[in-house]
């Protein structure tokens, strides 16, 4: 699937099925196995919990699709917005004993995030494996940063490897500061920030 056409913002969405898409996405990912080294158990766990993301995207922010093979999940950022209910009982709930090492994830991103200036969020950006290089993820990412281009707002995320940096360098973003690494030794994480452009 490809084309400008092929790309929507979903007023609805699937949001559990969203959450398997990504999470199957990200299974190789080293954060991925950082947080957890049993790989049924991870991807059930981050399924549920990137489900809990696109639900809160679709109240605060935005999730955008191509068909079923590709989704970001965006948080609007420009505003005060709650958190997602009940987060940290629901994460114990989901992730068991695991949800120590999840919650440790979140500080750090938390820690490493930019405050003072309102910005949109890409939290989560994937596309289904075997699909990887079409060129799905660069439609989704194209489409919502011309909407912030032309409203004036800038962007935020995490890239997550050296790869997806690298993509995100090409589409304007630049590095906040240093890559920073997880605790315990864990893999570098790629703070990057885009101002608006044209």
């Amino acid at each position: 699937m490809t084309g400008s056409d092929a790309v929507s913002t979903a007023p609805a969405v699937d949001t559990a099925a969203a959450g398997r898409l990504i999470s199957a996405s990200f299974q190789e990912l080293a954060v991925s196995h950082w947080l957890l080294d049993e790989p049924v158990e991870r991807e059930r766990i981050m399924a549920g919990q990137f489900a809990w993301f696109a639900e809160h995207a679709l109240k605060h922010g935005a999730v955008d699709v191509a068909g079923d093979d590709a989704v970001a999940v965006w948080f609007d950022n420009t505003v005060e917005a709650p958190w997602i209910d009940a987060y940290d009982e629901r994460l114990v709930e989901l992730a068991g004993p695991h949800a120590a090492r999840f919650a440790l994830l979140d500080e750090t991103f938390a820690q490493h995030h930019p405050h003072g200036r309102p910005h949109w969020h890409l939290a989560l950006l994937a596309v289904r494996p075997g699909l990887r290089g079409t060129g799905l993820g660069s439609e989704l990412l194209g489409r919502r940063l011309a909407q912030l281009d032309a409203a004036g707002v800038p962007a935020y995320l995490e890239a997550s490897s050296a790869g997806s940096r690298d993509l995100y360098l090409r589409h304007g973003f630049a590095m906040l500061g240093e890559a920073y690494h997880l605790p315990d030794d864990g893999p570098p994480l790629y703070p990057m920030w885009r101002e608006p452009q044209g």
